[in-house]
Parts: C-alpha cells; sequence; structure tokens
C-alpha cells in the first residue's frame, strides 16, 4: 500500500476530522507548554527548582518544594502514556503525507526519542542528575519543534488540491 501521498485523496469529511483533530490537539499541547513556561520559567535553573525545590534559597519569592515520590512517579507516567498516544496519532497522519522518507521517518520516531528523555531526565534530575536539566530542556524545544512542524505539514496538506 502506498501511504506517501494519501493525505491528498481522503473523503472531505475525513479530511474535516483530521484537521478539527490536529487544531484541538494543538491548543491543548500549546497550553499544557504555557503552563510549563508559568511554573519553570522556561529554562534550565527554572527546571530544576520546580522539581526539586528552592528551600535553601532565601530570596525567592515563590516557595517550592521538592516533588514527592508519588508526584514525580505520577508526573512521569501520565505524561509518557499520553504523549506517546499523542505522537502515535501524529506519526499515523504524517506518514500519509507526502514528504522525504528520510524526513518522514524523523518527524515520526524523534518525538518518541524526546518523550523518554524529557520524562526520563526529569525523573533523573529529581533523583540527583543535575546536569539533566539541560537534557530535558533541549529534548522538551526538540519535541515541541517536531510536534509543531507535524501539525503545519498535515494541516498544509490538508487544504491542499492534488
Amino acid at each position: 500500500m502506498q501511504l506517501n501521498g494519501l493525505i491528498f485523496t481522503l473523503p472531505k469529511e475525513i479530511k474535516l476530522l483530521i484537521g478539527a483533530f490536529i487544531i484541538v490537539l494543538s491548543i491543548g499541547f500549546y497550553t499544557g507548554l504555557l503552563f510549563v513556561g508559568e511554573t519553570s520559567s522556561a529554562n534550565p535553573n527554572g527546571i530544576e527548582e520546580q522539581y526539586l525545590g528552592n528551600e535553601n534559597d532565601e530570596n525567592a519569592t515563590v516557595m517550592r518544594f521538592k516533588k514527592s515520590d508519588k508526584e514525580m512517579l505520577t508526573l512521569v507516567h501520565n505524561h509518557i502514556l499520553s504523549m506517546s498516544i499523542i505522537f502515535f496519532l501524529v506519526g499515523l497522519l504524517v506518514s500519509i503525507t507526502k514528504l522525504n522518507r528520510t524526513f518522514k521517518l524523523f518527524l515520526i520516531v524523534e518525538p518518541f526519542v524526546s518523550v523518554v528523555l524529557t520524562f526520563g531526565g526529569l525523573y533523573l534530575l529529581w533523583k540527583g542528575m543535575l546536569w539533566m536539566k539541560y537534557i530535558v530542556m533541549f529534548s522538551g524545544i526538540l519535541m515541541t519543534l517536531t510536534f509543531s512542524l507535524s501539525v503545519l505539514i498535515i494541516l498544509k496538506q490538508l487544504l491542499q488540491k492534488r
């Protein structure tokens, strides 16, 4: 079965369904990023403070405490499960777009690597591997860029006439 470019041949109703799904999914994804920006200042030290706390910082304007075992396991578990489903569905949609095979494979596989590095990295950071905050930051940015690019490609090809 030829998948490359299949998106162009889909019925209008399926294209509408995919478009609505991608737009609503994107609203949820980017709202999550706003939350990250609010809670961690979107920088490596803010990430560290969010999970390890800042009880020793007498000048802190907002007091934060180290996350508990339960909080960290819940966060890692929920995010890895939900993000893997999100990226599986987006990957299926990317697979039917018309793209260079290597680039398409990158867009399909990379988010799964980033999910493991980002949320596994948060857990390792919480366990004391402080340098993981840089891996978390980099993989989170790469995951967001890959998601954004995939969404733009899907939407653009949904709107294109064959």
